[in-house]
């Protein structure tokens, strides 16, 4: 017998850049896919967010403009 499971789509989100960069946690927290900062600390260093398509567990990588992070389902594009 075959099972066949159905994956929803991801869904993408743009997070526009003010300055140069923006630690991996601060986007977190300020696309509110986390709490609080502590919280994005734990999800991070889990291997729980992805920057663009490999597990980081640098919670304090530098995102620039055109990298992607993915929690939960959802991916959050830098621009």
């Amino acid at each position: 017998m075959k099972i066949k499971v159905k994956v929803a789509p991801k869904e993408h989100q743009e997070f526009i850049l003010k300055g140069d960069y923006i630690r991996l946690d601060d986007l977190l927290k300020n696309v509110s896919a986390v709490q609080t900062g502590g919280h994005a600390k734990i999800v991070i260093q889990d291997g729980e967010v992805k920057v663009n398509g490999e597990v980081c567990t640098m919670r304090g990588k530098k995102m620039r403009s055109g990298d992607s992070a993915e929690f939960e389902r959802i991916i959050y594009d830098v621009k």
